[in-house]
Formats: structure tokens, C-alpha cells, sequence
């Protein structure tokens, strides 16, 4: 995701309410502010509304499993990064204009290659060298000429960008005693003396850099050249040059390179600051996945970090919304359940209604802007409230949602009827699916006082079917219960053409509280199994069987 979208996104487990009414509000927002949402989902999708997007040719929204801030998420700092041969002049530069203590160095393919700090130019600069440093460090004619403001009169040989053999000196002594200390390859800090040109250049120096400006006579140059030796001429008096010639060298000769920390952008923040407080750096790298590099962070990046942009829909419990949503900048919440809690950093526009279908609110809001719904959408809108209120059959059901389902049937132009036998038909395919693809395909967990409990819940439209499901579940209730570290759980096997519900219940005490719960139906079971029941005209698990277990954990 990027930096500046506004993720959109329903509950885990998602069912096709979740995914319709986030791919639909995204497409609403932006359309309506011109701004980036993007639809997403924390689940992977169940059969039914995996039909719904191939009937709409609709992609899938993205997997996001969290929302946590990551480093993507914060304004770090994109500092340009320096090739290994830039001086240490022009880094030092470069990080007074940037006002940086930390520069790095990028090889031609992006990637980071080490790191040059403040540190390591003053060091470099105290520290005491021998006149070899400048070849050692494999020092470019041009930083060289660039660093002393100095201007070629000779070029080195075709070839030949360094200086890469000798030693630095100054000819402060007479062409005599010079030919005791000059060797080849050396090069040589000199005046206009014509006698010290000429002795430095038979004795096969690489480079001579002539002081104060001082003019090259035309003999000196063309021995020079004869001889492929470099003269530069400095506006310098040798002192300064001397002082500043060592700042040619290539930052990459003192720039760390070996267990470097970096951070890639998909990283945590909690993981990072941890980091952070174990060293004693100011400035870390980030890179992408491939290695390249990005931006510098610092401490200071993270102060006043805001997470990822998010709004919720199709809930507004911290149980079931996405990994992370605690440090997100939650902006919105639309919603048809009860309140559940859910703590925001700050106020949010907090949609809820008592309605059957998150989608219907939706379909209100492009209403009240006097939007036009684009038919893919439209279809979405109604497969959703088909989906949530069973057709109609369901108690959640309100006359909104109806005339919302049969409105959004014509802009898509279905005939909601025969489209929705065809959407059970495929959600209720339990065959190609594993055991625990079917536990989980529309799964909540809900918290009453200081109980939890997960209720989840299959719709079949034959009663052949309910057994058949109930048969694959009822060895893994208890083992899901424990590993979910839940008090009670239940699982509903709705039969949707004669409105009931077999439950299936674990945990100590769990059939007794829906005992309590549903009197009349427990009358009629009285010998019934120890851990399930048949729960008549119950096909809503938000409004006819989640609240009435609340009351009676409450």
C-alpha cells in the first residue's frame, strides 16, 4: 500500500458483506473526494463471494493481515545518495547544504554500498597519514583538480583517471637534493622555480600541481606531456594545498561497509525503535525489498508518527478487526452491528445503523450525494444485502434493505431472484473444502464481561447438507475452542429454506447457557445431545443468537 491511500477494509474471515461493502465504499470515496481508497480484505474469501466478483468481474482486494505502522508509513527523509568516488570535500558539502551527519553511498544499480559520516570526515581529516594516502585510496586526477580549484594544463594519459602510485610531496629544496626524493609515479607540490618542474618531470613524477597560479611555460608542457605527467595549476599557495589536497580522497576508502543497519520499508515501527535504542546512530538506511536504497530515518522521523489510514467496515470490534488496528489512524466506521468497543486515537465519522446490511448504508450515501452507482458496483451493493439478509428471510432484514436489494438489482440489471439461488448454491459447495476453510469461512468472536466466545456460522439451503456439515465439525469444537484461548464456541448449521439452526456448542456449560437462552427449543430437546441443539426460526447470528448469549453471560 502506499503512503498516501486510505485502506479500506472489513473483518476477519471476511464474508461477502465485508468484501462488497470495502470494495464498494472505496470506489464511493474516491469518487467523491478524488483521493486514493483501496479496497482490502484480512481473510481470505469464502466461495460465495469469490462467485460474486467473477459474476462482476471484480478483482479480489488485496490480503492485508495487518495494519500496523510500518516504516512506508512515515515521512523519512529521501537524502540523495553519493557515488564512492565523491570527495570528502564534496561530501562534507553535500552534508552542510543537506544538513545531514550521515551520507550514503549507492552503487550504479541503486543498492547501498556503505555509509561516511561526520565522524569519519573529521577523523580522516585529525588523523595523521603517510604521503601515500592519497594512491592508496586510488584518488581521481579530477577530485584531485577540483579539490585544490585547480585547472589541467596537461592531461593524464588516455586511460589513466587516478592517482595510484606515489607518494605526495613538497619541493621546497633545491633540484639537486629533489632528485634524492622524487620517484616515479610521485606527485609533486611545487612553485613556478623552472628548474623544479623540469628536474620533477625527468625524475618521472605522475602529477605536479604548480602553486599561486604561477604560468607553465610551453617547454615545461610539452616535456610533460612527452613524459605523461599531469601538471594542475592551483590559485593555492603550497601550504593550503598541502593542508587540503587530502581532501580528494573517495569517500568510498573511509566509508563503513561491513554490518551496516538498515531497515526495509515494510518493516515495524516497534520493531525498529527497539533497534534504535540499542545504538548509538543518528541516521538509518531503508531500502525496498531488492536491496535499494530509499531514504535515511532517525528517531526524529518516528515522533508524531501516524499510522496507516484506515477505515473499517461491517464492524467495529477490536476482535475482529485486522492485526495492527490499535496503532492505525482509523478515519472511519460504517457499520449495522452493535457497538463493540473498538477505541480510536481520535474522533471518526462513525456510521451506524440499524439496518441488515452494511452495504444499504452504502447504498444510502451515494443516495444522499446524488451519485451515480456504477452498475458493478450496484451488483456488489445487492449480492451483499441478498447474502446478509438471506433474500429477505432473515429477521435482520428491514423494509431499507429490501427496497435498497430490489433498486440496486435493476441499475445492474439482475434478476435478484434467480442471480441469488445461483450465490447459495455456490457458497453452500462445502465438498472441495477442508474442514477448517469451513469452520472458518464466516467466523466472529464477541466479548460479553470477561467471557469470549467465537460463534461461526455455515448457510446450506438443504437439510441433507446440515448433517453433512455437522458431522465434519463436531470433532474439532473443542480443539478450536482451546486453541483460540476461548471460554465458549459455537458453530450455527443454518438450513436457509426452512429457517433453522443446528448449533454446535463447546466449551463448559456453552449448551446450557443457550439452554437459558432458547427455553422453548430446549423443552423440546430435553435428552438432546450434550453439546448441540436445533434452535427454530434462528437463522441471524448478530441479531437473534449473539445478543441473546450476551444477556445470558451478562
Amino acid at each position: 500500500m502506499k503512503k498516501n491511500q486510505t485502506i479500506v477494509i472489513g473483518h476477519k474471515n471476511p464474508d461477502s458483506d465485508s468484501i462488497c461493502s470495502a470494495i464498494s465504499y472505496a470506489a464511493f470515496k474516491s469518487q467523491l473526494t478524488g483521493r486514493e481508497f483501496v479496497p482490502a480484505r484480512a481473510g481470505n474469501l469464502n466461495e460465495e463471494t469469490r462467485f460474486i466478483l467473477q459474476y462482476f468481474d471484480v478483482p479480489e482486494p488485496e490480503l492485508v493481515e495487518t495494519v500496523k505502522t510500518q516504516v512506508s508509513d512515515v515521512e523519512y527523509r529521501e537524502l540523495p545518495g553519493a557515488d564512492r568516488n565523491m570527495s570528502l570535500k564534496d561530501a562534507w558539502n553535500r552534508m552542510q547544504q543537506e544538513n545531514a551527519v550521515t551520507l550514503p553511498v549507492v552503487r550504479d544499480n541503486e543498492t547501498l554500498e556503505g555509509l561516511i559520516t561526520v565522524t569519519d570526515i573529521t577523523k580522516s581529516y585529525m588523523n595523521v597519514y603517510d604521503s601515500t594516502i592519497l594512491s592508496k585510496a586510488r584518488t581521481s586526477y579530477e577530485n584531485i583538480a577540483k579539490t585544490i580549484e585547480g585547472e589541467f594544463i596537461t592531461y593524464p594519459p588516455k586511460g589513466v583517471t587516478c592517482f595510484e602510485e606515489g607518494k605526495v610531496l613538497i619541493a621546497a629544496a633545491n633540484p639537486d637534493m629533489m632528485e634524492s626524493f622524487i620517484e616515479y609515479g610521485d606527485l609533486v607540490i611545487l612553485g613556478n622555480r623552472y628548474e623544479s618542474q623540469l628536474c620533477a618531470i625527468e625524475m618521472e613524477a605522475a602529477c605536479l600541481i604548480v602553486c599561486e597560479g604561477a604560468k607553465v611555460s610551453l617547454t615545461i608542457r610539452k616535456l610533460a606531456m612527452e613524459h605523461d605527467c599531469t601538471i594542475i595549476v592551483t590559485p593555492y599557495d603550497a601550504f593550503t594545498t598541502a593542508r587540503v589536497v587530502n581532501q580528494s580522497i573517495p569517500i568510498g576508502y573511509f566509508m563503513c561497509s561491513e554490518n551496516l543497519i538498515t531497515f526495509e520499508r515494510n518493516d515495524f515501527l516497534e520493531d525498529i525503535k527497539e533497534v534504535m535504542a540499542q545504538k548509538r546512530h543518528r541516521d538509518f538506511p531503508i531500502l525496498d525489498e531488492e536491496g535499494r536504497y530509499l531514504g535515511m530515518i532517525s528517531r526524529r522521523n518516528l515522533l508524531g508518527a501516524r499510522g496507516k489510514k484506515v477505515i473499517l467496515v461491517d464492524h467495529n470490534e477490536r476482535s475482529q478487526a485486522v492485526d495492527g488496528v490499535d496503532s492505525a489512524d482509523v478515519q472511519e466506521i460504517i457499520d449495522h452491528h452493535r457497538l463493540g468497543g473498538l477505541q480510536t486515537i481520535s474522533p471518526v465519522v462513525f456510521r451506524n445503523q440499524p439496518v441488515g446490511c452494511t452495504a444499504t448504508i452504502i447504498y444510502q450515501m451515494y443516495q444522499e450525494e446524488g451519485m451515480e452507482i456504477p452498475k458493478k458496483i450496484a451488483g456488489l451493493l445487492m449480492s451483499a444485502i441478498l447474502s446478509d439478509t438471506l433474500m429477505f428471510r432473515s429477521p435482520t432484514c428491514t423494509a431499507r434493505d429490501k427496497a435498497a436489494a430490489l433498486a440496486l438489482a435493476e441499475i445492474a440489471g439482475v434478476d435478484y431472484e434467480a442471480y441469488a439461488g445461483e450465490m447459495f448454491e455456490a457458497g453452500s459447495n462445502l465438498k472441495a473444502k477442508t474442514d477448517m476453510e469451513i469452520f472458518y469461512q464466516d467466523y466472529k468472536t464477541f466479548t460479553a464481561g470477561k467471557k469470549t466466545f467465537g460463534v461461526a456460522q455455515v448457510t446450506v439451503p438443504h437439510q441433507r447438507q446440515v448433517e453433512e456439515v455437522a458431522e465434519r465439525m463436531r470433532p474439532h469444537m473443542e480443539e478450536e475452542r482451546e486453541d483460540k484461548g476461548l471460554d465458549y464456541l459455537f458453530f450455527m448449521v443454518t438450513n436457509l429454506i426452512k429457517k433453522r439452526t443446528l448449533l454446535l456448542c463447546a466449551g463448559s456449560g456453552a449448551r446450557e447457557i443457550i439452554a437459558v437462552a432458547f427455553p422453548a427449543d430446549a423443552e423440546k430437546d430435553p435428552d438432546g445431545k450434550d453439546h448441540e441443539i436445533v434452535l427454530e426460526g434462528v437463522v441471524s447470528r448478530k441479531k437473534q443468537l449473539v445478543p441473546k448469549v450476551i444477556m445470558g453471560l451478562e
